[in-house]
């Protein structure tokens, strides 16, 4: 079972994920046989399976006596009615137009299809209940678009593929997407992958979506002039979310590489983000790795993240389960402007600004081996990356400012102070190599009290006893 940030989603967002039943099939203008979508049984049923898929957004099967062949000829074609479409061919500068009534769910069959359009989306989804884009075993599929996007008189279509409904994406073969300007692929509602290889490039974002991306499974590789996947939702709190519970995803962003208006949740897979050109870049626009206007969770997965500024960035809570991290920063590791949450996994942060930032820190397991150029932990709110006091006051304490550390082993190497609390710092386990190499600085800080309950520490200047911290020793008392 899935976790999730509060007991439960709730009814309104549990109605948006539920999906609609299928309809009556009708006609293709001008066809000579009805294509019907397949029949479902419990394999292919359109109720969700879980809160994020339904059984059909995984099933790649069709029913070929039921689909309708095109084969692509430049001309641009147009699917009005509900069915299956199986497309081969190539297209030198055209597109295919999907408009159905907003009932109605149409699946794309691509077989070996190129698609060039000059200043539009190839595939452009004007109406429909849902869309599903199936990549036929073995295919490889390219859609292009050569310039800039033109606005047509009832959308400003600026992506490869358009979508204004749910569209859903998977298959065995694989799909390559060139935007020379605009976006990779948008969707106004949900975009979804349950498998599949997409090799995306665009200018601008490589994936943009109003509702939510979710990856179920499959290998998404992103090469994007702007953000790699932004999801955002400027008046539904409940939307704008990112979900990926498995698969492969490369992303080589100049903006955020995975940035949500909404949550952002992983329960596994593989992660190689990139921001600009690592920390060398000198850009000022927003080049995070994972980024989340509200609560980030992570319970699984393999990291290796290189970005400019935080490698992992909430503005509400940062909990983790587990996993393997390898993070890369010219500013934080990881940074919350509420708590973070550290139950278990590896981490490991050759290079940070500040490893671990956050107003309150728990740490209840885990290995950890953080080399920073101030603080390796700073609990106290702040958002310039200077510590939460800016350095100004090293007696100046935050409410609710906490360090708690259960269990774990933490290597830290920092130029700052290795453990920088502006409220309290607690040590109830677990063994800590601290190491502080700056002027002025200690392995252990807290502003607020301090309390080793049972950890094994080692420190390079004896600021386990309290005697060289610049806050409060035990018991409140003053250095």
């Amino acid at each position: 079972m899935k976790k999730t940030f509060t007991q439960g989603l709730s009814l309104a967002l549990l109605l948006f994920l539920t999906a609609c039943t299928n309809t009556d099939q009708s006609q293709l203008e001008g066809a000579e046989t009805a294509p019907t979508i397949v029949e479902p049984d419990e394999s292919t049923t359109e109720e969700t399976t879980d809160e994020m898929f339904t059984a059909r957004d995984k099933e790649i099967g069709y029913d070929e006596s039921n689909a309708t062949a095109i084969t692509l000829a430049n001309e641009n074609v147009t699917i009005d009615k509900e069915g299956i479409y199986v497309l081969s061919g190539t297209l030198t500068d055209g597109q295919v137009i999907i408009d159905v009534a907003d009932t109605e769910k149409v699946q794309l069959v691509l077989n070996n299809v190129t698609i060039t359009a000059e200043n539009t989306a190839p595939i452009y989804v004007k109406s429909a209940n849902k869309v599903f884009v199936t990549l036929a075993a073995g295919t490889t599929n390219t859609l292009n678009t050569t310039g800039a996007f033109v606005a047509d008189t009832e959308n400003n279509v600026d992506g490869v593929i358009f979508a204004k409904s749910d569209i859903t994406f998977n298959g065995s073969g694989t799909l390559k997407i060139n935007a020379a300007q605009g976006h990779g692929i948008v969707g106004k509602d949900d975009v979804v992958f349950t498998s599949g290889t997409y090799l995306v490039t665009a200018a601008n974002h490589g994936v943009s979506a109003n509702n939510s991306v979710r990856i179920a499974d499959g290998d998404v590789q992103i090469t994007s002039g702007k953000d790699g996947i932004q999801v955002e939702h400027t008046t539904d709190p409940e939307k704008g979310f990112f979900y990926m519970e498995n698969g492969t995803m490369s992303i080589q962003a100049d903006g955020d590489t995975i940035s949500t208006s909404g949550f952002l949740q992983i329960e596994g897979g593989n992660y190689t983000l990139t921001t600009g050109s690592g920390t060398t870049s000198s850009e000022t626009v927003s080049q995070k790795g994972l980024k989340s206007e509200q609560e980030i969770l992570i319970n699984s997965g393999e990291f290796i993240i290189d970005t400019v500024d935080d490698s992992i960035h909430a503005a509400g809570d940062i909990t983790i389960g587990n996993g393997t991290f390898t993070l890369t920063s010219g500013d934080d590791a990881i940074h919350s402007d509420a708590a973070v949450l550290l139950s278990d996994g590896m981490f490991r942060i050759p290079s940070a600004y500040e490893g671990i930032e956050g107003l309150e820190i728990t740490v209840n397991g885990g290995d950890y081996d953080i080399t920073t150029t101030d603080d390796g932990f700073n609990a106290g709110g702040g958002t310039d990356g200077s510590g939460f006091n800016g350095g100004n006051d090293p007696f100046a304490t935050t409410e609710g400012a906490a360090i708690t550390i259960n269990d774990g082993t933490i290597t830290v190497v920092s130029d700052g102070d290795s453990l920088d609390s502006n409220g309290t710092l607690t040590i109830n386990g677990g063994t800590l190599n601290l190491t502080c190499t700056g002027n002025g600085n200690t392995a252990i800080d807290a502003s607020g009290t301090y309390a080793n309950n049972g950890g094994v520490i080692t420190t390079n200047d004896g600021s386990e006893s309290g005697n060289q911290m610049s806050g409060p020793q035990p018991g409140g008392r003053r250095p």
